[in-house]
């Protein structure tokens, strides 16, 4: 299960930085054919949109995989390091709850009900389940993170060393 976290996390990595590049160049395109070209793009402005939500919610995969997530440590931090590690293991099976229940089961419902009747987007006519479908693809990497970080990481605190040195 390691092995396949570090693959997914290599792999996020790349298509990250290739979602947030292809967002940055249709937003450039966007303006430039408005104030240059005096001619809007009629697609730009929505495909922007939906690089966000690929970007979001993959980015935030990535982010809980590197344990670079937000987080609220203050109850954190007055716990002594054996109470953390309990902590720890109790927040990653809540997030594994949630991705489960809300990310997978909850986008796969969404991702359905978008294909029976076919749901298009406004501008370009590409149905909104492909839009959709990240929903359940980062349901399933939280969850496979999530029970690597319960089941194969020893005794892992839940302040990272790099924020008790900050």
């Amino acid at each position: 299960m390691k092995n396949l976290n570090s693959w997914f996390t290599k792999a996020i990595s790349y298509l990250v930085v290739i979602l947030m590049v292809s967002i940055v160049a249709t937003v450039l395109w966007q303006v430039f054919s408005r104030y240059v070209l005096l001619s809007p793009s009629s697609g730009s402005g929505e495909i922007s949109r939906f690089l966000l939500i690929w970007l979001g919610l993959l980015g935030s995969t990535y982010c809980y995989q590197q344990n670079s997530h937000l987080s609220l440590d203050i109850l954190a931090r007055k716990l002594s390091a054996q109470k953390q590690a309990y902590l720890a293991r109790f927040v990653h099976l809540m997030v594994f709850l949630f991705s489960l229940t809300v990310l997978v089961v909850g986008g796969v419902n969404l991702v359905t009900t978008t294909l029976d009747p076919v749901q298009l987007s406004a501008v370009l006519g590409v149905k909104m389940a492909y839009v959709y479908s990240v929903m359940p693809l980062t349901g399933l990497i939280f969850c496979t993170t999530a029970l690597e970080k319960l089941f194969f990481i020893k005794n892992e605190q839940f302040i990272s060393p790099k924020a008790i040195g900050e």
